[in-house]
Parts: structure tokens; sequence; C-alpha cells
């Protein structure tokens, strides 16, 4: 039995009478085997390329396409929370109005009664403190009051509760301020209730007829002929 010498690797045996050139044929025929396949891998490369960068182009016109959408969306929606905004807001102040008003329409009976002690003298002492306290708090929720003499007369605030006529009026005119009128802001709570008076009948055309009988006699006497 032999034993293998370690360090030393077997060779391929080589024919008889061959020379050391031969020993080397295979190798360099799978060289040139490998280069003769290079080229063939290269193309197939090269032929895939166009069509991975198309599905690349086709990816990105979707991510777009979706990017677009997904704006748009973003876009509606924040548009639609604007709008519920501004409608909150005004319900708000709607509510607020409404319960303000509702809150002066109560004390109005009581501002009429302070206004009617006050004018019979009788806002004196702690009374007119607590009157007056009442009113500027009132003021200050934006009431006001309105309705004074001698103003035309407006069907949308005013309330007429007697009707006369004076000749010294040219038009509807509140002579009197029975109970004064309030408003919030634009808004009128309750008008005001007057007497009007209009123009006295037929006053007008009186007033021209006796001015054209006062020309009468003038153009009597121009008109008259010249004594000679």
């Amino acid at each position: 039995m032999s034993e293998e010498t370690p360090g030393f690797e077997e060779k391929p045996e080589v024919p008889a009478g061959a020379t050391p050139d031969d020993a080397v044929e295979p190798t360099a025929a799978a060289s040139s085997e490998e280069e003769a396949a290079a080229p063939a891998g290269d193309s197939a490369a090269a032929q895939s390329a166009p069509a991975a960068d198309a599905a690349l182009l086709a990816q990105l016109d979707q991510t777009r396409t979706a990017l677009n959408e997904r704006t748009a969306d973003l876009q509606r929606l924040q548009a639609e929370y604007q709008n519920y905004r501004r409608r909150v807001e005004r319900d708000r102040i709607a509510v607020k109005e409404i319960a303000v008003a509702s809150l002066l329409t109560e004390l109005l009976p009581t501002l009429d009664d302070i206004g009617r002690a006050r004018d019979h003298g009788e806002l004196v002492g702690g009374f007119k403190s607590v009157a007056e306290s009442l009113e500027t708090a009132a003021a200050k929720m934006g009431l006001q009051q309105f309705g004074k003499e001698g103003e035309p007369f407006d069907p949308t605030i005013h309330e007429a509760l007697m009707h006369s006529y004076a000749p010294d009026v040219t038009e509807t005119t509140c002579v009197a301020i029975l109970q004064p009128g309030y408003r919030i802001g634009e808004r009128t709570i309750r008008p005001a209730r007057v007497a009007v008076a209009e123009p006295q009948p037929g006053a007008a055309p009186a007033a021209k007829s006796e001015s054209s009988e006062g020309d009468t006699p003038s153009d009597k006497e121009t008109d008259a002929p010249e004594e000679g």
C-alpha cells in the first residue's frame, strides 16, 4: 500500500508522446467559450433595458396620478373644513344674538317702568342707582333705544297707535312717543309706539288758491287801459 505525499496535487495524465502545450489546450478552450458567451449576455441585458425603463416610467405616471388625486382630495377636505368653521361661527353668533335678544326682551317692561318713573320725577335714591345700573348693563349688551318726536313715520320701525291731522307738517310725522322702541344692532326687537299726524287735507290747495286770488287784482290793474 503506497502512501500519498501531502502537498502535491495530482496532475492530469498526459498521453505518451504529447507535448506540454497539449495539456494547456482544454483551459484555453474553456476561456474562449466564456468569451464567446459574454457578448451574448450583454446583448440580452441591452435588450431588457428599454423594457425596464418603460416599466419605471409607467410606475412614475401612476405615482403622479395618485399624488394628484390625493392632493385634490386634501384641497377639497380643507375647503369643506373652512366652510364648516364659518358655518359654526355664524351659528354661534346667531345663537348668542337670539339669547341676548330674548333676555333683553324680558327686561323691556322693567325699562319702561324706569322711564315712566323718570318722567314723573320718582327716580330717586337707591332706586335711581339700581335703574341706571340696569340701563348701563343693557346698553353694554347692545340694546339701543330709538324714537323721537318730529321724525318722519317709518312703518318698519314705528307702530302708530294714534292718528291726527296737523297744518304744520308736510308728511306723516311722529308727534308723540308713547313707548320707545329698542333694537340690537340692525335687529328691531320692539318698534316705537307713536302718535302720528298727517298734513291737513286741502291745506296746500287752499294756500295756492289764496295766492292766485291775490295776484288777480294786480293783473287787472295792469291790463286796465290808461285814461288819456
